[in-house]
């Protein structure tokens, strides 16, 4: 069984770090596209970074281009994401998500990510 499990979510500080990772297990990891979303309370689940599957192309948020980076290790079959200079309006749970792809793409929209983990809270305090 595909699965998903997001860990290092935490409370820092603004302009704090933290490290995201997204275990997977139960598919051929090298062969899904990767991305992050996040969702704050009462908002929408929004599109936060994006990796193809061999870690070559990754596009972002606009508004967290910069200080987030996405990465892969299609050897331990995880995906990460650094957050620096991390902001109030940062805080949300993560989610990490995959979709089955032959090309190099991820998506923006959440209906085009098959499988999802259970999510990490991130709080950023001010």
């Amino acid at each position: 069984q595909a699965q998903l499990v997001e860990s290092g979510g935490g409370l820092v500080q603004a302009g704090g770090s933290l490290r995201l990772s997204c275990a997977a297990s139960g598919l051929a990891f090298s062969l899904y596209g990767m991305a992050w979303f996040r969702q704050a309370p009462g908002k929408e689940r929004e599109f936060v970074a994006g990796i193809g599957r061999s870690g070559e192309s990754a596009h972002y948020k606009d508004s967290v281009k910069g200080p987030f980076t996405i990465s892969r290790d299609n050897a331990k079959n995880t995906v990460y994401l650094q957050m620096n200079s991390l902001k109030p309006e940062d805080t949300a749970v993560y989610y990490c998500a995959a979709r089955f792809t032959f090309g190099d793409t991820t998506p923006v929209t959440r209906g085009d990510y098959a499988l999802w983990g259970q999510g990490t809270q991130v709080t950023v305090s001010s």
